[in-house]
């Protein structure tokens, strides 16, 4: 397939359709509609409704429920939807869920994600052991104890795992857990913690990524999603403007394959602010302050196609799709991060954190089932500061090198049995 470059914005149609964090309002996301996330009914003039009915018969999907729910997966206890955002009830079209997992240590990530995602989070924290109590003690003081505490109440839903095998002492009932209030005055549970302090590294336990990944997606109650790492910020108006592009529904989207919509990925210094747009974003590359993700420590893992063409392009008013990539030839190893939807394959549980490749198997996944990858004109995502090299860690390349030895003998062979095989796909 030749390269299908696309610049937003040539079909516009006459009635402009513009959807904000909770819906879908003719005219201008400035006219006041906030949409059903601020408790308002934002579908009440015939426009809206056509806008509304467009986009769900475009997505043809169901709303999903919000009810708290103890179960297994595999080893682990899972309790979905433990702590719920305010937002309540979603419809399936009229937002996208930003889905992540972490232990307690890394919530210092959820205000900067907020305020840039303005929209549901959902997040599975693992908290084997004694990290129960220091997790439930953190999500309680960022609920309650900060100045951009209404966020987290607003958006995200904390979802709770840990393997079977350790199992806090006490676990409180979903509708009991938020009782007792963290004592504000107190130190900040999750600031300043070690690794060496968590339970999960006093038993040498792994971490089980794509178990958090997994459960993250499952709970979100919209039709997209975007799963992601918790230090990833996207840049902030994403939301509304793609649901403003699938509402569109411009040739490119029609196309028949399946297709999930990549953001490219940027580190910057630890003394450069993280860029709100692609504006800034140039600015901080063409200074050396920002660089492509992992360009120090894997490049091919996250290199994106034309991605010096997509750097190149100004910024335009919408969301378009700007280039649709394989993950082929030099991008065979891709491990991209989109926005996708609840029928994209899952993650392979069996992968760690530790031992590395555990997004390669669903890409390879992607790659059989002739995923294109729409990659978007002026979305992105930047790591929290502070630009990653390549630390030797003996400890983690022999569990790489065991994970890797675990993907080609058995998760490999597996793979091509379920999904099948197609020339150009490698794990």
């Amino acid at each position: 397939m030749g390269d299908v470059l696309y610049q937003d914005g040539q079909q516009q149609q006459q009635q402009q359709v513009v959807v904000a964090a909770g819906g879908i309002v003719p005219g201008s996301v400035g006219g006041g509609a906030t949409g059903a996330l601020n408790g308002t009914d934002i579908f009440s003039t015939t426009a809206s409704m056509d806008a509304d009915a467009k986009l769900r018969s475009l997505l043809n999907c169901h709303d999903r429920d919000y009810e708290p729910y103890i179960g297994q997966r595999g080893d682990f206890w899972v309790m979905r939807n433990y702590i719920r955002a305010e937002h309540g009830d979603l419809r399936c079209h009229e937002t996208i869920t930003y889905t992540t997992h972490a232990d307690y240590t890394f919530l210092d990530n959820l205000v900067p994600l907020l305020e840039r995602w303005n929209a549901p989070v959902s997040l599975a924290l693992h908290a084997p052991g004694t990290d129960f109590v220091p997790t439930i003690n953190s999500i309680k003081y960022l609920r309650d104890c900060i100045p951009e505490s209404h966020l987290v109440r607003q958006f995200v839903t904390f979802h709770i795992y840990f393997s079977s095998k350790h199992i806090p002492k006490l676990v409180p009932k979903h509708n009991q857990v938020l009782d007792t209030p963290y004592n504000c005055s107190l130190a900040i549970p999750y600031f300043n913690v070690s690794a060496a302090q968590l339970y999960k590294t006093q038993k040498k336990l792994l971490y089980p990524v794509n178990v958090g990944r997994n459960i993250a997606r499952d709970a979100a109650m919209t039709h997209f999603l975007l799963a992601s790492d918790i230090e990833l910020y996207p840049n902030p108006g994403l939301v509304h403007k793609f649901l403003e592009m699938i509402a569109r529904n411009e040739p490119v989207l029609q196309r028949k394959n399946p297709r999930v919509f990549p953001l490219p990925i940027f580190e910057v210094d630890n003394n450069s602010p993280v860029p709100r747009d692609k504006a800034e974003l140039q600015e901080l590359l063409r200074s050396g302050k920002a660089i492509p993700f992992h360009k120090r420590v894997c490049s091919s893992c996250h290199g994106v196609p034309k991605s010096k063409e997509w750097i190149a392009a100004n910024e335009t008013d919408d969301l378009g799709v700007f280039h649709i990539g394989k993950r082929i030839g030099y991008f065979v190893h891709w491990e991209p991060i989109y926005i996708g939807t609840h029928a994209d394959p899952h993650y392979d549980e069996r992968l760690s954190w530790e031992g590395k490749s555990d997004k390669m198997t669903q890409g390879y996944a992607l790659c059989v089932l002739d995923y294109d990858f729409h990659i978007l004109d002026n979305g992105f995502l930047v790591h929290k500061p502070g630009i990653k090299v390549l630390k030797k860690d003996p400890k983690r390349a022999m569990l790489a090198a065991k994970t890797n030895q675990l993907i080609k003998k058995i998760i490999y062979p597996e793979l091509q049995v379920m999904y099948g095989t197609r020339k150009g796909c490698a794990v």
